[in-house]
């Protein structure tokens, strides 16, 4: 572990999983007078204004003219993932508890473990397949229970 606690991938993974529980619950709320497509362009807006200041105020825009191709178009796929993700997201909010779909929705973790297996060659182990079955059975077990 580096000597900074910010330095590192795990603490960044956790934030990450706090503010999509936080996003869970303020999407529930927020979605419940508008409609959720509504919902998810305010929201995008929100990050779009966000995102901007943080590379404007260190100075990443001037990157922007050495992005090759390839990385073009596999950012251009995530965003529209992102965006797909994100109208099925808030439809579900709209539609269901938080707590029934934020659960389905962390199937994702599922799913990425498996597609990084078959397509990007990582070979998670015994202990992390174990998890990952767990984490299918529990989310499961909370939607269907």
């Amino acid at each position: 572990m580096s000597g900074k606690i910010f330095d590192t991938w795990q603490i960044w993974a956790f934030l990450s999983a706090v503010f999509a529980a936080l996003t869970a619950i303020f999407a529930k709320v927020g979605v419940g007078g508008v409609s959720s497509d509504l919902a998810t362009l305010i929201r995008t807006i929100v990050i779009v204004v966000l995102l901007a200041a943080i590379v404007a105020a260190t100075g990443q825009f001037k990157d922007i003219g050495v992005i090759e191709g390839q990385t073009w178009l596999f950012l251009l796929l995530s965003g529209l993932a992102t965006g797909a993700s994100w109208f099925c997201y808030f439809r579900a909010l709209k539609l269901g508890p938080a707590s029934l779909v934020a659960p389905i929705d962390k199937l994702s973790v599922v799913l990425v473990a498996i597609i990084a297996f078959s397509f990007l060659g990582e070979r998670p182990s015994m202990t992390s397949w174990l998890g990952i079955g767990a984490i299918t059975v529990g989310a499961l077990m909370v939607a269907l229970g």
